[in-house]
Order: structure tokens, then sequence, then C-alpha cells
């Protein structure tokens, strides 16, 4: 099964650029900004990102994000991803970017998409696709919200395809974002908010209501709600499950108490995603071995699973076919 896993050609549709930091990449940038205090030994580095609990996790993040300096600090971030996925065979990739954030660090708007074009140039020489998904950090409201929108429609890098929501969901309602999501959507992007991670189902159903949502980031409190279940069924909306992020966060107690079977079973499309990597000691490949052996999946089962992503993703039709054939030959050979 492992090295079936490996040779699906596979997609990831919830990854955040600043989580998906590795080992190497860190070790980068803390020696290029030793003022950040990071770790720049290998050793003491992978002490300190050995996940404790969610506050270690933001504390991990933060310092990560206060390395990001200027342009060549986002080219190596990228390019470190595009490497990281390379090894999984992952050849397309939907990343979350958050531009607000960066801005108030005091990256220039310039710096930060100058970054992410030739970091993604980068990444398309050793056979990944990268894509931008610009997100609100809901937490920081609606100011975040407009500076999010006018980066994505002034600026519009190549590769944008949708526009997201993500940070805190307790207290931060959906509905206050309708109107960028509104705008996004009438400017060509895809609306894919966070929802139902850390609350309970009346955020998706808001996100659904409200921001016209085409994914949902997370979802994993959908199964508290069979009326939910089967309107994402129906609809065929689908669920960027983060199994590994969401057992290290507590929001479940282990893969096997993970709601990803029932969503399986009630015909939700699920996808398998990886949130931040580094920082839960996930990999993509990881997440796919530890469903298929939790669900004793068949081959078949685990296949449909790199299907979904690819037929959830923001491709273009002809490269989903590309894709879906080369699943279809991997499955064949077993």
């Amino acid at each position: 099964m492992r090295s079936f896993i490996h040779a699906l050609p596979k997609v990831e549709l919830h990854l955040h650029l600043v989580g998906s930091a590795g080992i190497d990449t860190v070790l980068e940038l803390a020696r290029r900004h030793p003022e950040a205090g990071v770790p720049t030994g290998r050793a003491e580095l992978e002490r300190f990102y050995t996940f404790r609990n969610f506050d270690h996790f933001l504390k991990v993040y933060w310092a990560v994000q206060s390395m990001l300096k200027g342009r060549a600090d986002i080219h190596a971030l990228v390019v470190g991803l595009a490497r990281d996925l390379a090894a999984q065979n992952v050849r397309y990739a939907e990343v979350t970017v958050t531009p607000y954030n960066h801005v108030l660090d005091g990256l220039s708007a310039d710096e930060v998409f100058a970054g992410l074009a030739s970091g993604r140039a980068e990444a398309l020489s050793s056979g990944v696709d990268l894509a931008w998904c610009f997100d609100i950090p809901g937490e920081k409201g609606l100011a975040a919200a407009r500076e999010t929108l006018a980066f994505a429609l002034t600026e519009r890098p190549e590769g944008l395809v949708s526009f997201g929501l993500a940070g805190p969901e307790a207290g931060v309602g959906r509905a206050q974002f309708a109107p960028f999501f509104d705008a996004a959507r009438e400017a060509g992007l895809h609306g894919v908010p966070h929802a139902g991670e850390t609350t309970g189902p009346e955020t998706i159903w808001s996100a659904l209501r409200d921001l016209k949502a085409e994914r949902i980031g997370h979802g994993t409190s959908c199964v508290q709600d069979p009326a939910l279940v089967e309107h994402l069924a129906l609809k065929g909306i689908p669920l960027e499950v983060c199994p590994t992020s969401n057992v290290r966060t507590r929001q479940v107690a282990s893969i096997a108490d993970h709601p990803v079977r029932q969503m399986l079973d009630a015909g939700i499309v699920v996808t398998l995603n990886t949130d931040d990597p580094p920082f839960f000691g996930a990999t993509l490949e990881g997440e796919y071995l530890a469903v298929a052996s939790t669900l004793a999946l068949s081959h078949a089962e685990v296949a449909r699973l790199a299907e979904n992503a690819v037929l959830a993703s923001f491709l273009p039709n002809a490269r989903k076919t590309v894709l879906l054939e080369e699943i279809s030959a991997v499955l064949a050979a077993v």
C-alpha cells in the first residue's frame, strides 16, 4: 500500500504556505535571520519543532512568520514546499497564503508577490504546479477582509485561483465576510472558507449559505448534523479533510476516532490534506497511509481519494483528465 500511494499522482488542496515550512527551509531562514532567535542547529531546531500543544504550534508558526522579511524568504518557502511535494509525487497543490499578515509584519505587497511568482516558476521546473488561495485572517476583522480582497483583485498574481477565510472560528461569524466573497466570486475566484473545524455544523451551513462556499476547509463537525451530511453529499461539495492536524490540535482523539469513515460512508467527497505538515509531523503520503490502514481501505478506495482531490481542484479539465488517467493506470497495475 505504501508504494501504491507513492505511485499515485496526488493533488493537495488544504495547505498553508507558512505552515509548510520544513526543517531545511527553516534552517535556511534561521541562519539568514539569526535575530529571530530560531535555532540554527538541526538537532535543536527539530526539538523546537516537536509538537507539544496548540499554543506551541502557534509559537513555532509565528517564529517562522517573523523570518519572512523579503522576496528571497518567500521564494525559499515556496521552493522548499515544492521540494517536499515533489518527493511525494504530488503534482499540484492549492496553497493558502495570507498576504495581510505578511504586510502587517513589514513586507511590501510587491515583495510577497514577487517571491510567490519566482518560487512558483522554480517549482514548475521540478514538476510541481502551485496555485494560490488568498485567505482572510478572520480574527482580524473586516479591515483584513478589505485588504485581502484588494490584494486578490488589484494584484491578481499568476496562479491565484481562490479566496478563503481562516483563523479562529469561535466568535468570528462567517456571514460578515459575505460581501468580500461575493466580489471575489464575481472576479472569477472560487470560495474555499474554513468551517466546522473547531465549531459546530452551523458554521458550515453559514459558509455554504452566506459565502457560497464551493469547498469547505476541514468540515469535521458536519457529521453532527444528518441534514448537513445529506446536503454535502447530494450537492457534491468537497471537504478538505486534514486527519493528522485534527488529532494534533485535539479536535479528535485519533485517526480511528476521526469522522472520515462516516463522511465516506455517507457519500461525501472527501479529500485528504496536511494543513501545516511539518508542524504536525504530517505528510500527504502519511495521511493516505494512515486513513487506508486505519479504515482497511482497498487500493481502489485509496485511488478514489486521489481522484476526489483531482476532481475537487480548480485545475483545467484537460489537466484533470490527464491525472485521472494516470491514477487509473497505477490502479490497473496493482
